[in-house]
């Protein structure tokens, strides 16, 4: 169900491309230095464990440890680079080269033919009014290079919406059922409770500049130049905005929500497990609190479970070990593949809390079905050319909610004693 108002999802979802050399040198440089790390970490276990800890050896285990996120990041960035996509080398349509001569006339010129830009579909009152919306083309565009620099539009649902605000209605309760016999009485079975949550699209902007020397430059790509400036700003305002917004004026971010006991959570709350200890992990074990937190969200939504943490805390679990001795972190054996941890996917997001006294530094769970992100359909542009002389400023504009749509999907864990 799509909900009225609202149009395809977008295809956030990337096709795969082929890794480039660039890609697979990353993987190996990744899978080479972790090597080195387990080996260099051992080493200082032991030392430990002989009472003879070494300072040297544990300032080589964190050069490698960042050696080895270096190498993750340069394999993430190549890989993001391949799955955003670009508009050439299509075969555009007409209306499609009119709204974009159109378009590209209004951002080099500043030249506003109001019958034109209206008999294209792209104006939107009159520039004094709030610009012009972009063409349908640049909009695509913008979206899918967020989806491959924004962490959480990567595993999250993504749906654009026609309107302000995306109302869902859920059942948190879910539809009674019994069994009878064949010739039994069918009394009415308990009601489900139906609920409204409401996804209002905050409003993100950015005014990119440019001289008017670029913009006169044939060479140059409007669509693909406004893109390129406005997606880097945007993505790191979107994941702060998803992690731990308030919901004011912007998306209400996972972290945002009241966290509750997972053994006493209620609809509307997050549920959490707690280490044990205040501002850190257990001396004894620590990997059993992760899997407490894999096992604390039920089965139709540990099946496409993930991690999601931030840098330094990946840095801590990489040097966790099982039981039996084995590493829990194990690094992508192919290009696109995350790297996994106890066999669940891991996602880095910088947004995500550093570990200390009651932090909730890590979720688990589903996140395709647990939190959802909605786009305002239109993205407007005001050209500028007063207010950063000589440059010309586009003040650029996109509205965008979101929010947890199933409180049962996404688990947390609490650095707290209890």
């Amino acid at each position: 169900h799509r909900g009225e108002g609202t149009f395809p999802e977008n295809p956030m979802k990337e096709t795969k491309h082929a890794a480039s050399p660039e890609a697979r040198a990353a993987l190996a440089d990744v899978l080479t230095a972790f090597e080195s790390f387990k080996a260099a970490n051992d080493a200082r276990l032991a030392a430990i464990e002989t009472k003879r800890a070494d300072v040297l050896l544990e300032e080589k285990v964190g050069r490698i440890d960042e050696a080895v996120s270096r190498a993750q990041d340069r394999l993430d960035r190549l890989m993001s680079d391949l799955r955003r996509p670009t508009l050439g080398g299509e075969a555009p349509l007409a209306s499609v080269d009119e709204r974009k001569a159109a378009f590209d006339r209004y951002v080099k010129t500043g030249e506003t033919p109001a019958a034109l830009l209206e008999a294209k579909g792209l104006s939107e009152g009159t520039a004094t009014a709030g610009g012009y919306v972009a063409p349908p083309e640049l909009e695509r565009l913008i979206l899918r290079r967020l989806a491959a620099t924004s962490p959480m539009r990567e595993i999250c649902q993504v749906r654009t919406i026609g309107a302000g605000t995306f109302r869902k209605p859920v059942s948190p309760t879910g539809l009674a059922a019994a069994w009878v016999a064949e010739t039994a009485a069918r009394p009415e079975t308990t009601a489900p409770t139906l609920d409204v949550i409401d996804f209002p699209a905050g409003e993100l902007y950015a005014s990119p500049a440019a001289t008017q020397a670029l913009l006169d430059d044939a060479y140059i790509s409007i669509d693909e130049w406004l893109a390129e400036e406005v997606q880097d700003a945007f993505a790191a305002q979107e994941t702060s905005a998803f992690v731990s917004g308030d919901g004011v004026n912007k998306p209400k971010g996972l972290l945002a929500y009241t966290a509750a006991p997972d053994a006493s959570y209620t609809w509307g709350q997050v549920g959490y497990l707690a280490t044990g200890v205040a501002g850190g992990w257990t001396a004894s074990n620590p990997t059993d609190k992760l899997i407490d937190l894999i096992y604390a969200t039920k089965t139709q939504y540990r099946q496409n479970g993930r991690f999601v943490m931030n840098r330094r805390t990946v840095s801590a679990v990489r040097k966790f070990k099982d039981a039996q001795g084995n590493y829990i972190w194990n690094a992508a054996l192919q290009p696109g593949q995350s790297a996994s941890l106890l066999g669940f996917p891991v996602t880095e997001i910088e947004a995500m809390p550093d570990v200390a006294a009651n932090a909730l530094a890590v979720a688990f769970g589903d996140f395709e079905k647990g939190y959802l992100i909605v786009d305002r359909a239109g993205v407007r542009v005001l050209r500028d050319p007063y207010s950063a002389k000589p440059h010309v400023l586009f003040y650029t504009t996109k509205r965008v909610g979101g929010g947890v749509q199933n409180f049962d999907a996404i688990k947390l864990l609490k650095f707290a004693a209890s």
